[in-house]
């Protein structure tokens, strides 16, 4: 029986790096954000709809999705956010299942599935146990300030445009706290992961 892994925390709280030691010890990784990117290309059904959406000024020369200007959209707007989500998120996980279904058949012990907003969502029926990536807030906000080069503003209204960690904590079956060495968050997954029997 495959052990289905959520795998979430918020933005810049060092989600990937847990992801990566995760693909090390050869634990397959679906990743929402990746199969979101793949589901908007030109062509696809979720690309038709969004320009239909939001308009032509949200691409680039090349016709693909401008991210960074939808983004600037969404963030500001609850009811745009809303809707670009209902054109893409029924899609990635239809991506998503594809994939997951192919590695239960290859035989894979466990899958992660690397999502993001999985309690936004209410997409916690889709695994057996979640991990939730922590950082304190502050932690946080530098991180994305620096990883991004953003405002404190533009910093604070994509965080607060999430479900605060917090929150996410009580909801988690483990928590790994990324404020230490990434010793220390390696440690800590192989104990998660040795306690669930897949370490």
């Amino acid at each position: 029986m495959t052990m289905i892994i959520g795998l979430t925390g918020g933005i810049a709280s060092g989600k990937s790096t847990v992801s990566e030691m995760l693909k090390k010890r050869g634990i397959p990784v679906i990743d929402a954000d990746l199969i979101a990117r793949e589901v908007v290309e030109v062509g696809k059904k979720a690309y038709t709809e969004i320009v239909n959406a939001f308009g032509k000024e949200i691409l680039n020369e090349d016709l693909t999705i401008n991210r960074a200007r939808l983004g600037s959209i969404v963030f500001q707007n609850e009811d745009k956010r809303e809707k670009l989500n209902s054109i893409v998120h029924p899609e990635v996980r239809l991506g998503m299942k594809r994939r997951q279904e192919q590695l239960i058949s290859e035989g894979a012990k466990a899958v992660v599935l690397d999502i993001p907003l999985l309690f936004e969502s209410n997409l916690k029926h889709l695994v057996d146990k979640v991990i939730v990536v922590y950082t304190e807030e502050k932690n946080q906000l530098e991180r994305l300030m620096k990883r991004n080069n953003f405002s404190k503003e533009e910093a604070l209204s994509r965080i607060n445009a999430q479900m605060p960690l917090k929150e996410k904590v009580k909801f988690a079956d483990a928590v790994i706290n990324n404020d230490g060495t990434l010793e220390e968050t390696e440690q800590q997954l192989e104990n998660i992961l040795m306690n669930w029997g897949i370490g």
